[in-house]
């Protein structure tokens, strides 16, 4: 791609579904919701209902496909 000298470089885009599900914490992970945690409660025990409120950090694994995902954090 060429760019003539009055023209910007095309902006960086993010991926609009990989950001209502992940943030960016201050240490710079990302952190996401569990699933099955908004409906049909009445089956699920304490505990489990209890441990889908908390939060979790993405794996370091998939850290690197997540950044590409969100490059504006």
């Amino acid at each position: 791609m060429r760019i003539n000298a009055g023209e910007k470089m095309p902006k960086i885009k993010t991926n609009r579904a990989a950001a209502k599900r992940f943030k960016k914490t201050g240490t710079g992970k990302f952190a996401y919701s569990k699933a099955y945690g908004s409906h049909i409660l009445t089956k699920k025990t304490r505990k489990r209902k209890r441990s889908l409120r908390k939060s979790r950090i993405i794996s370091g694994s998939d850290q690197k496909a997540i950044r590409l995902l969100l490059p504006n954090g």
